[in-house]
């Protein structure tokens, strides 16, 4: 993702705040028949990631969601109603288990067809089945009847479920989809989806992969996508207004459409017409487009970030209005999270920096392959781009923690920090300088093959790394990735990094190079 701050725009992802969640703990009596080791015992509240500890659920893993939205009138600031049902399999026996949900209310849940019982606690959905689930037995669920509200964006807000002047989107990274509907909301577990909404005629849906059908009765649109293609629950996209389609030529088999308000078509869809050049120029760096079909989703408004929700990311007017070195740049760095924290999620939020680190380090090549880096960053090569980078490395440690630890989630600024953007390039960087450009590209290339469709930790990418270049990197790349000081540079020994201050306190994220675009300290 990118984020705006000021005239430039900064890279950095804005999303919700860690949801706060209690579980009930301790054992229910299993009823039905016996199951076949064990005892049930209730599945954990959260997934334990170390920066978000309760976000996600244990004892379950989400195959599918059947998704469900009606929006009764043309009204965005609606209350909208849905269904979801959830196919999963249970990964212990399980007496009860949650669904991570911050919407406004829930009508009834049924686990397996039958009536189940169900409390909240928070962002919790605690759900009782009314018979123990066994280990390593597919089960659904179905949540009818849950209601929510989208709210107004807010960049010191949970953002999920936003209204805008055309209609409602999601923007969930990294802990708020759950706002719209219930979910197991961790990358960590990924799943297919059927995405249904129901709106008014004359307003337009759209969702994350191919729309399948489309009928139309007593006044309503009903429209139904299917994702075939894992997805975190994070980078789920639904877009209800009066927006309008327009479906560009394909891209080597790759169709791609782009969905802008009805009212500001005529100036917002040339805006974003480098998307196909770039969908060619990022399958030439890392293979094949990873999914069914891509695109750009606008609104009018400033949302203070861009979203690479799957298969159509997610960027408001305020990216629009740069000129083209700037903005394509930007649209490359969303279409390169497509495999790089799409296709291969992250398996803990710790691991970020394999999203941004990667969308950077193409958002900046892309810049100077197409001759505007001077212009975008600032830097006149990429060495120069790297090196200013590369001085201010301590700085980011001793404020925001190692490229791949960082220091704590209090904010989302905390964890989407420029020591995971640039920082987090200036590794790739160096390890292109430790590899070579040969090998470097044929692990780029086997990170999103070896992975597609998968959740991956820094550890898989330090194995790979390995593997693919012959030598063992672990000293290398834990040094650079979760040391607290800056190691030295492969190939430039004279290039220097700036002391953190006597004092012990770290430099302000103001003091960063030009072209190391970020949010402001404390937004």
């Amino acid at each position: 993702m990118e984020a705006v701050s000021g005239t430039i725009p900064s890279r950095l992802l804005l999303a919700a705040g860690t949801a706060v969640v209690l579980g009930l703990t301790g054992a229910v009596a299993v009823t039905g028949p016996a199951l076949a080791s064990g005892h049930a015992t209730p599945g954990a509240p959260g997934l334990g990631d170390r920066l978000y500890p309760l976000l996600g659920n244990g004892g379950y893993d989400v195959q599918n969601y059947d998704l469900v939205l009606t929006y009764p009138k043309k009204d965005p600031a609606q209350q909208i109603t849905g269904d979801v049902t959830i196919t999963a399999v249970a990964t212990q026996n399980l007496s009860r288990f949650d669904l991570d949900f911050g919407g406004d209310a829930v009508g009834r849940v049924t686990v397996n067809g039958r009536p189940a019982g169900f409390t909240r606690d928070g962002d919790e959905l605690v759900i009782s089945p009314p018979r123990a689930l066994p280990a390593h037995r597919r089960f659904t669920v179905r949540v009818s009847g849950f209601k929510a509200t989208p709210i107004q964006p807010d960049a010191d807000a949970p953002v999920g479920f936003v209204v805008t002047p055309d209609g409602t989107v999601l923007a969930g990274q990294p802990a708020s989809s759950h706002l719209l509907f219930p979910s197991n909301d961790h990358p960590r577990d990924k799943a297919t989806y059927t995405i249904t909404a129901v709106a008014p005629q004359g307003w337009t849906a759209t969702a994350n992969g191919v729309r399948v059908r489309t009928k139309t009765r007593n006044g309503y649109v009903t429209s139904t996508f299917r994702e075939t293609q894992p997805m975190a629950s994070e980078l789920v996209q639904v877009a209800v207004g009066d927006f309008v389609v327009q479906n560009r030529a394909p891209v080597n088999g790759v169709p791609v459409r782009d969905v802008v308000p009805r009212r500001l078509a005529d100036d917002l869809l040339p805006k974003v017409a480098d998307e196909r050049h770039e969908i060619s120029w990022m399958e030439g760096k890392v293979g094949r487009y990873p999914f069914e079909n891509y695109g750009s989703l606008i609104i009018d408004g400033e949302l203070g970030f861009a979203l690479e929700t799957q298969t159509l990311s997610l960027y408001d007017t305020s990216f629009t209005s740069y000129p083209s070195y700037i903005l394509n740049p930007i649209l490359t760095h969303e279409l390169a999270h497509q495999w790089f924290g799409d296709s291969v999620s992250p398996w803990s939020w710790s691991d970020v920096w394999q999203n941004e680190g990667h969308a950077t380090w193409y958002e900046v090549t892309y810049a100077d392959e197409t001759g505007t880096l001077e212009q975008y960053t600032g830097a006149e090569s990429l060495d120069a781009y790297f090196k200013s980078v590369y001085a201010r490395g301590d700085q980011f440690r001793a404020r925001f923690g190692p490229v791949a630890r960082p220091l704590k989630a209090d904010s989302i600024w905390d964890v989407f920090n420029p020591n995971v953007y640039d920082g987090g390039a200036l590794v790739l960087f160096a390890l292109r300088q430790k590899i070579g450009a040969k090998k470097f590209q044929l692990l780029e290339r086997a990170w999103v093959s070896r992975y597609r469709g998968k959740s991956a930790s820094t550890q898989d990418f330090i194995r790979l790394a390995s593997a693919v270049s012959g030598r063992n990197l672990s000293s290398f790349l834990n040094a650079w990735l979760y040391g607290t000081t800056t190691p030295a540079m492969p190939g430039h020994p004279d290039w220097t990094v700036t002391p953190v201050p006597a004092s012990g306190a770290p430099a302000s994220v103001a003091a960063a190079p030009a072209g190391a675009r970020h949010m402001p300290a404390g937004h």
